[in-house]
């Protein structure tokens, strides 16, 4: 495998991991390719994304109780 490949499969495993972390690794692939769409549509800076990323930072550092990441459910109390 070549580096490129490498690092291409690097990338696509850490953006599954946030499916994961997300809670969403059942979800339709087409309601998940929606909501990515509708999010790339938000501009970098804006309010609505400075409210996004601001819940993904604290997903990312939020373990749940049972030791693994917080789920979506969760994540909704922090808005």
């Amino acid at each position: 495998m070549t580096a490129d490949r490498k690092q291409e499969a690097r990338k696509k495993f850490l953006l599954g991991g946030i499916i994961v972390k997300a809670g969403l690794s059942k979800a339709d692939r087409a309601f998940l390719l929606g909501g990515l769409l509708e999010m790339a549509r938000v501009a970098v800076g804006s309010p609505e994304h400075r409210r996004l990323r601001e819940i993904g930072e604290k997903a990312f550092k939020a373990p749940s109780l049972n030791g693994e990441v917080a789920r979506a459910e969760e994540m909704a109390e922090w808005h």
